[in-house]
């Protein structure tokens, strides 16, 4: 089962970095990096059986490798990284918040749409401390 939806994680992320017209060479990397992200999620899911946090983990993990590839590379980190987490982003979230307004479902509404902004919120702060401890670190190797 995680191999399935590795692989979709994969292809979804692969689909983004063409839509985005990202370098040729770049489009297989920022699928690997879907895919891991993907599978952070994925296992943190099932420990902690907490979507917020698991998301949180997995961006921290897309934008390591982001920002690790952007280096090794010599690309910018975002055509890794904003590819990479296309898989986490809570579309579904989104969609049902919608569905149970449209339905008047105001609780499940608001249940729905707390989740989503939290997930998204967790996609945010994980680029983010990933993205300034890369830069931290590369500040001290700089200075060293």
């Amino acid at each position: 089962m995680m191999l399935k939806q590795m692989i979709f994680a994969f292809i979804s992320s692969m689909g983004f970095a063409i839509l985005y017209s990202i370098p040729k060479d770049s489009i297989l990397r920022s699928g690997f990096v879907g895919a891991m992200g993907w599978m952070v999620y994925y296992k943190f899911s099932h420990i902690l059986n907490d979507n917020i946090i698991s998301t949180f983990f997995a961006a921290v993990t897309v934008g390591v490798l982001g920002e690790l590839f952007a280096r090794y590379y010599k690309k910018p980190a975002t055509i890794f990284m904003i590819p990479g987490i296309i898989p986490l982003v809570p579309g579904a979230g989104m969609y049902y918040t919608m569905l149970s307004l449209v339905e008047k479902d105001f609780n499940m509404a608001a249940n729905k749409g707390t989740e989503a902004f939290f997930v998204a919120a967790a996609i945010s702060i994980g680029l983010i401390i990933s993205t300034t401890l890369s830069r931290s670190i590369k500040r001290v190797k700089n200075k060293g």
